[in-house]
């Protein structure tokens, strides 16, 4: 019986021993410097959106820098421009530029949530047989977003807060995206 006793004794004391010295884990990951005087600059990425299309009747362009500040691994502020211009021949024409705040959180390395106020103005003209008329007008959107993060570019969705369908300028409240920051 003793010998039985001392087995499982064995087996769990290796137990123990195994459970509390295996299981520390290590990131390989270099955290940000914290911030000294004259560090601002290693804190500041730079990034955005660009985009185009074009067609034989049809042109889109778009332009969106922004720049945010790195608080530490967590937390990131930042601001972004935006330009658009948008034409279909004989059609419709449209100006967009403004500006945004926008604020990320990063729980984990990989999960990016984002918080980002755009103020746009917008500035269309439609053509037809009967004359031209226009319409200008600011937009304001508030969008709360996720997505998944690898190195400086994150891919995910985006929600407007405060869609209106009968005076936004977006098509839909739900928008994916792809934001990337050097």
């Amino acid at each position: 019986m003793n010998y039985f006793k001392l087995i499982d004794c064995s087996k769990t004391i290796f137990l123990f021993v195994f459970l509390t010295f295996t299981c520390t884990f290590y990131a390989q990951q270099k955290p940000l410097p914290k911030a000294k005087t004259g560090d601002f600059w290693e804190h500041v990425q730079f990034g955005g959106g660009f985009g185009a299309s074009f067609g034989n009747d049809y042109t889109d362009i778009t332009v969106a820098p922004s720049a945010i500040y790195n608080f530490n691994d967590h937390f990131a502020f930042g601001t972004g421009l935006q330009y658009s211009n948008l034409k279909q021949k004989h059609y419709y024409s449209s100006n967009v530029y403004g500006g945004s705040l926008m604020g990320l959180y990063n729980p984990i390395e990989e999960i990016q949530f984002s918080l980002e106020l755009a103020e746009v103005s917008v500035n269309n003209k439609y053509m037809d047989l009967g004359g031209n008329y226009s319409r200008s007008f600011w937009n304001t959107g508030l969008f709360f977003g996720g997505g998944y993060q690898e190195g400086g570019v994150t891919i995910g969705a985006r929600l407007n807060l405060l869609f209106d369908k009968k005076e936004d300028i977006y098509g839909s409240a739900f928008m994916p995206f792809v934001r990337v920051f050097f």
